[in-house]
């Protein structure tokens, strides 16, 4: 049966068939205005109450709309962003940090970060920390200062613990160090001069104004015996060992022949002489062999001790300290092992940036 013939129910007698008009026009009820609806007291409640549904609900709207939205954007990002510094290329980072060709590398590893902040405090009162690029041991690593300070973080896999602070003469340690060799050859190949520090230095002016001429390798001497202020810079002599005690913490190299020729020499020491339990090597070692079999071919720089001394010579050393007095450059924290002792020595020399001036670093505080 048709829904227009189907017989209705009688409404009920206190109400009258037409107060719903609008349904009442489709049963074939009388049509009333449905203003007269509208003026009854249950249809002003009616219009009341949606009024003050909208008013309550609609200047929500827009703001939880922006916050999901924002959310969604913000995770998205994120996403991205972890994934781009994934893929991130040592050759881009060059290519960013750049300047005048030229670039400052450091390596670190997630325990690390406080002296690499400590570090790029000294470097950016000489206004070179554009040119950092920050070699990354591990995931951790690379997002965090990435997040912090976009473009200057990178990391050559494979990944390291990034939990793990490797002690001197470990074989984390070598495994760590005997990597610089290959990062160095990388961007000298693609074309940059560069500078490598680790982070357990300070600088306390710049360097760059000693590095003079085109040398092929510029490097300084790990030994705590005085020379006079003009001393030779040749290659020192070898000691004991039949072998010279260069610093392989502080180098600078042009993308030379002769630079290059240093560091493929230099991995291959390092592949000749593994880490072992009864040697507990390093990478400095491999370093001097490499300069001292290729010093007739390359052209190689010593730096001036009184700008660049070891740490044992600036650390235990004080009346040389005195004569040398503003012409120190770069302060090296070795001749000392251990995390807590090596800050406890920059605290007690003044040298401890961090805790006072981490609004200098360009990753804030850590």
């Amino acid at each position: 049966m048709s829904l227009h013939l189907r017989q209705q129910p009688p409404p009920p007698p206190s109400v009258e068939p037409d107060q719903f008009s609008p349904r009442a026009a489709v049963y074939g009820m009388p049509h009333r205005p449905i203003s007269s609806f509208l003026l009854g007291r249950a249809g002003l409640l009616a219009v009341l109450s949606l009024l003050v549904l909208l008013g309550i609900l609609l200047p929500w709207s827009g703001p939880m709309a922006a916050l999901f939205s924002s959310s969604s954007s913000h995770l998205g990002a994120a996403h991205g962003s972890l994934s781009r510094w994934k893929d991130y290329t040592l050759a881009q980072a060059a290519a960013f940090a750049a300047r005048n060709r030229t670039v400052v590398v450091c390596a670190v590893s997630r325990p690390y970060l406080p002296f690499l902040n400590n570090w790029l405090i000294s470097v950016a009162r000489q206004k070179r920390q554009d040119q950092v690029i920050v070699i990354a041991e591990d995931y951790s690593t690379l997002y965090e200062v990435n997040r912090r300070w976009p473009g200057h973080a990178v990391l050559v896999p494979p990944a390291s613990d990034s939990q793990t602070a490797h002690k001197f003469g470990s074989q984390g340690f070598f495994n760590f160090t005997s990597r610089r060799p290959r990062h160095l050859l990388h961007i000298l190949e693609l074309g940059y001069s560069v500078m490598y520090n680790d982070v357990d230095m300070v600088w306390l002016a710049d360097p760059f104004p000693y590095l003079k001429g085109k040398h092929d390798v510029y490097f300084t001497d790990d030994m705590a015996a005085v020379k006079p202020l003009n001393h030779p810079h040749d290659l020192p002599p070898p000691g004991k060992k039949g072998r010279t005690y260069i610093c392989s913490c502080m180098i600078f190299l042009h993308p030379t022949r002769g630079a290059k020729e240093v560091m493929r020499s230099w991995i291959e020491e390092l592949q000749n002489q593994p880490w072992s339990v009864k040697k507990k090597s390093n990478d400095q070692p491999a370093f001097n062999w490499a300069l001292n079999k290729t010093a007739g071919q390359v052209d190689l720089y010593l730096l001036p001790q009184a700008a660049f001394p070891s740490g044992g010579l600036y650390f235990k050393n004080e009346i040389w300290v005195k004569e040398t007095k503003g012409m120190n450059v770069i302060i090296h924290n070795n001749y000392i092992t251990g995390f807590d002792k090596k800050i406890k020595r920059f605290k007690d020399y003044g040298l401890w940036l961090v805790d006072d001036h981490s609004h200098e670093s360009p990753l804030g505080q850590i």
